[in-house]
């Protein structure tokens, strides 16, 4: 399980270090690939194997299935720790999430996100601003 936030940088290779208490997670290697919010997903390669055949089961006819399944498919890459707990980021993942030189690795359960510092700040300030809007909508549902 991932939960928490952690702030660390982008080396000039583009590495992203893995908080320590999420390294065990992904011991046998991880995918990395286009999120939404413009962020990064990170999953355990289990993990991303599940999510994987329930994105190719989607229907190929539908516009937004294809448009969801390429966003997520053909931007992943398979990453491993390196001595240190870093990951190689890709060059055109780091472009897509912006990510430079300061980076927020967050917990989300069953995956990692990487944010630039900049924009998780943008987005975490709004949701925050909107929880309540957001309580009563997920109350709505049965959360």
């Amino acid at each position: 399980m991932f939960i928490g936030e952690f702030r660390h940088t982008v080396d000039s290779k583009g590495r992203v270090a893995i908080p320590a208490k999420f390294r065990s997670n992904i011991v046998g290697g991880a995918i990395v690939t286009r999120g939404i919010d413009r962020c990064l997903f990170v999953f355990p390669a289990a993990d991303w194997e599940k999510l994987a055949q329930k994105l190719t089961s989607l229907p190929l006819a539908q516009a937004n299935s294809r448009a969801f399944v390429r966003l997520m498919l053909s931007g992943a890459s398979d990453v491993e720790l390196d001595s240190q707990g870093r990951i190689l980021v890709p060059d055109y993942l780091r472009k897509y999430a912006g990510l430079d030189k300061e980076a927020v690795v967050c917990g989300v359960y069953n995956r990692m996100e990487i944010w630039n510092a900049a924009t998780w700040e943008e987005y975490r300030t709004k949701t925050e601003g909107s929880s309540e809007e957001i309580a009563e909508k997920l109350g709505e549902l049965g959360i």
